[in-house]
């Protein structure tokens, strides 16, 4: 089948028992030991065994193309279960530019766990090669198109990279979603996903995904980790993260041809001195982001606001303040746009300059979205 087919009908699973169409919502934390004191339903206990996980599960490692996938409690769970699979003393690559939250636990927790974490431009594939030390480095960790910049890595590149060190590579796709980009078909061994974006779309639910290429010790490794620390996600979440994949290919498309056109008529705005979105011919990483990115861009994109005297943070701050279409609230990924001023949330150290709205499209009427911006860059300025 199709992947349009796949997530539509989430595998065109029916409950044999009832012939339902929708799945049940599995609430039990714990199940029968046989008589024998053996477990063969396979179940003992909802933390690492929940029926609740199996389609969904199912589901997105079909659309990545892997082996398997596990779900976690957010985002967050799902990246950090990787980096805790690993050993301290191991050596590890991170992008400069990434997801603000895992960033601080990189560079707090991680390394004073013990894990050597090394920052660089993923972009640039000489200086990943530099950083990279083969039989040490275990893991490289790559986010295509990167928040906030939308900076894009070359993922076959890098996968050969970090394999000929030894090093695994592991891809947060969260914005390309497999409607865009398969990491593992470009040399990926794991695929994040923080869930609570565009693959559940919907802005009521907190979650994370991994799949894996291959069942390995490894994935294991995750997966005990999962067990163990206690990032599960609820049963009724996991239901509700199943429901939000049904719709994820009209959405995701949806708001990708929004975003291009947002980005084609910004681009040369009087009042925005650049638009940063990989779909913008001759913007860095455009050209990678046409080989690897299969039927558009995505739905984030970021403008940085001119101001007066040359700062643009006044300007762009007003500007979020006087929109009336688009929702001033972090996140991204659902069918309502959102607006953010994201050096302010991510504060001292963030990559993102202090001119900068991040915008996350959503499914409405892009020409509802393009006025309601540009009414907002000129009350700003007025």
């Amino acid at each position: 089948m199709k992947p349009e087919t796949i997530a539509a009908q989430a595998l065109g699973w029916i409950d044999e028992q009832t012939r339902a169409i929708t799945p049940p919502i599995h609430m039990s934390s714990t199940y029968l030991r046989d008589t024998d004191n053996q477990y063969r339903s396979g179940r003992a206990y909802a933390r690492a065994d929940n029926p609740a996980f199996d389609q969904a599960e199912r589901v997105i490692a079909e659309l990545e193309g892997g082996a398997q996938g596990a779900l976690f409690a957010s985002g967050m769970a799902a990246a950090t279960a990787v980096f805790q699979s690993l050993a301290p003393g191991d050596h590890v690559l991170a992008p400069k530019v990434m997801y603000w939250s895992l960033r601080n636990w990189l560079m707090n927790f991680a390394t004073n766990w013990g894990l050597q974490v090394e920052l660089v431009d993923m972009t640039d594939a000489a200086a990943v090669r530099s950083a990279l030390q083969p039989g040490k480095t275990r893991l490289v960790w790559v986010e295509t198109p990167a928040n906030p910049l939308w900076s894009v890595t070359d993922i076959a590149a890098t996968a050969a990279l970090a394999h000929q060190a030894g090093a695994r590579l592991a891809v947060d796709s969260t914005v390309a979603t497999p409607v865009f980009t398969r990491p593992i078909e470009h040399g990926a061994d794991l695929v994040m996903h923080a869930g609570t974006k565009y693959l559940n779309g919907h802005s009521d639910l907190i979650a994370g995904v991994l799949v894996t290429r291959e069942d390995d010790d490894f994935w294991k490794r995750v997966k005990t980790v999962r067990a163990q620390v206690g990032g599960t996600l609820g049963s009724f979440e996991a239901w509700l993260l199943l429901r939000g994949m049904r719709t994820l290919y009209l959405r995701v498309r949806a708001a990708s041809a929004a975003a291009q056109r947002i980005a084609e008529h910004f681009a040369q705005h009087e009042l925005v001195s650049a638009v940063l979105y990989p779909g913008l011919p001759g913007s860095p990483g455009h050209d990678v982001a046409a080989r690897q990115m299969r039927g558009g861009f995505g739905g984030m994109l970021s403008i940085r606001v001119k101001g007066d005297a040359g700062s643009g943070e006044a300007a762009a701050i007003a500007t979020a303040a006087h929109v009336t279409v688009w929702k001033r609230a972090t996140s991204l990924g659902g069918t309502e746009s959102l607006i953010e001023h994201r050096a302010s949330v991510e504060g001292a150290g963030t990559p993102a300059p202090a001119d900068l709205l991040r915008l996350s499209v959503g499914i409405e009427d892009a020409g509802d979205l393009i006025a309601d911006l540009e009414q907002a860059l000129r009350r700003a300025h007025a």
